[in-house]
């Protein structure tokens, strides 16, 4: 018998991944543990620590969305 298909909330699935990531138990540990398949656990866990780089990382992202106020200024001055 199938189970119905369920959708996870995304503070669940956060737990989940962080879980995951701490390395203190197996896989198999958090399926029993959450009620979820392996595969969803991973496939949870691989974004959290792609974007883990961003958080960290240098600000480029923060800085390209910034506009640049000298430019805005001297733009402005012109009209």
């Amino acid at each position: 018998m199938r189970r119905t298909r369920r959708n996870h909330a995304a503070g669940f699935k956060a737990r989940v991944a962080i879980a995951a990531i701490k390395s203190d138990k197996t896989l198999a540990e958090l399926t029993e543990q959450f009620d979820v398949h392996p595969n969803q656990i991973s496939e949870w866990k691989q974004p959290l620590q792609e974007s883990a780089i961003d958080v960290f990382g240098n600000n480029s992202r923060t800085k390209a969305a910034e506009p640049d106020l000298k430019i805005l200024h001297v733009t402005h001055a012109g009209e």
